[in-house]
């Protein structure tokens, strides 16, 4: 597998949490898939300059994800479950919903090394392309009912392409909902300090978001829901964590320094 330069490259740092979490606090987050991949993490950086609290940031984030697109296709049934920026995100295996069908969407070197290493599987179809132009949705069904999923991908853009990108959506579905995360601007800088930390200096962010509702209204979207990352980690882990990681989750949710905001689209 070659390597993967700027913002491909980034795929690895959630990689590397899942691996960590998974060894570390099973009881909370266990992804026995990714742990199946740790050989393909390049040398030791990621491990070496990243601290129990950033991985953790990484692994509550998918932890709500799956939380809510299972409940998505509870609710729903057959659905479209659609990751955008894929990279090897692993969910298609955590959560077995084979009342879903799996559409992982990234960029063409991305999706050639996922296949290579992940293959490709029953009620999942790899897509290569940019998000951005709306060529991979010509594959998917639209009526029926569709979460869209943008783990770490809209943080890499400007608020006014994320926001085009939703009006894009509008027009080309009908029965739609976006699940994303982001930073308040606070946040943010943090987050680019840890990336460039990792080694990766050409893949820094820039979309923000101080107030979800604020945001929701510039896109026309209604929010289902605001949720901070580490409500339940808090609680199952308590003391299990170390104390910076306490006092960080506490902070970073009691000011809402990473959320994740679940609109109704269409």
């Amino acid at each position: 597998m070659g390597k993967l330069l700027g913002v491909s490259d980034t795929l690895f740092i959630p990689l590397a949490a899942r691996i960590f979490v998974s060894k570390k606090f099973p009881e909370y987050f266990f992804d026995e898939k990714a742990m199946a991949l740790e050989k393909y993490i390049p040398e030791n950086t990621i491990q070496k300059k990243s601290s129990e609290y950033s991985f953790m940031a990484s692994a509550a984030r998918y932890y709500n994800i799956d939380s809510i697109t299972k409940a998505f296709v509870k609710k729903n049934g057959k659905s479209n479950i659609v990751c955008l920026g894929a990279g090897f995100e692993t969910a298609y295996f955590r959560l077995n919903e084979r009342s879903a069908t799996f559409y992982e969407v990234d960029l063409p070197a991305v999706i050639t090394a996922r296949r290579e290493v992940l293959g490709e599987h029953a009620n999942e179809l790899l897509i290569a392309g940019d998000m951005f132009d709306m060529e991979w949705a010509k594959q998917i069904s639209k009526s029926t009912p569709t979460l869209l999923i943008a783990a770490g991908v809209f943080q890499y853009f400007k608020e006014h392409q994320v926001i085009q990108f939703i009006n894009n959506v509008k027009k080309t579905f009908s029965n739609v909902e976006l699940l994303f995360d982001a930073t308040n601007k606070t946040g943010l800088k943090y987050t680019n300090r840890y990336v460039k930390k990792t080694g990766n200096t050409g893949a820094l962010m820039y979309f923000y978001i101080d107030d979800g509702v604020e945001f929701s209204k510039k896109t026309g979207a209604p929010l289902i829901e605001e949720r901070v990352f580490f409500t339940d980690a808090r609680k199952m882990l308590a003391k299990k964590l170390g104390l910076y990681t306490r006092i960080a989750m506490k902070v970073v949710d009691d000011k809402k320094r990473a959320v994740l905001l679940h609109l109704k689209i269409n």
